[in-house]
């Protein structure tokens, strides 16, 4: 058993998927996850992540926005 405890909740301005952020613990132990649910129309599509890969990809999504901000300034 696992308890859910909801982070975020947003919506794609292009392409109106749903993504939803959750944190999971288990009643049992271990370490917490992180839960990405991407919803687009009936579809789910669902990682469930621990720290360091959440570490990872935020790093990499926040370098490529920054990049992306700088060139619309230019």
């Amino acid at each position: 058993m696992a308890q859910i405890n909801g982070l975020a909740k947003f919506k794609v301005p292009l392409g109106s998927q749903e993504i939803e952020l959750q944190q999971i613990d288990h009643i049992e132990g271990g370490m917490s996850l992180l839960r990405i649910r991407i919803r687009e129309g009936k579809r789910f599509t669902i990682f469930d992540i621990d720290p360091g890969t959440a570490r990872q990809w935020a790093e990499a999504m926040r370098d490529w926005a920054d990049t992306q901000e700088a060139g619309s300034h230019d």
